[in-house]
């Protein structure tokens, strides 16, 4: 329990801060779940057009701190990598 008054704004702000982060967490996920679904379908166009949008989601995530970069990085390479043997 908070005892001074910077505690208890303290305690505010990280509650606010934890909700931001689930919230950027979440949406990176669903982006990468929504991204696995495309390429099970196998529709390129689909695929060509929710790319750089699943970049942006995963960079967002990464800027804001919920998820690290290289991290972000690291997804988007695995990914772009799928792609590229499917249009073999």
């Amino acid at each position: 329990m908070p005892n001074t008054k910077s505690a208890k704004r303290k305690v505010k702000k990280v509650a606010k801060q934890a909700i931001a982060n689930k919230f950027w967490k979440r949406r990176s996920k669903l982006a990468i779940k929504k991204m696995e679904a495309i390429l099970k379908k196998n529709d390129k166009k689909e695929i060509q057009s929710y790319y750089s949008e699943f970049q942006s989601e995963l960079m967002k995530a990464a800027k804001k701190g919920v998820i690290k970069k290289k991290s972000a990085s690291r997804k988007i390479s695995r990914i772009s990598k799928k792609i590229k043997n499917l249009k073999k």
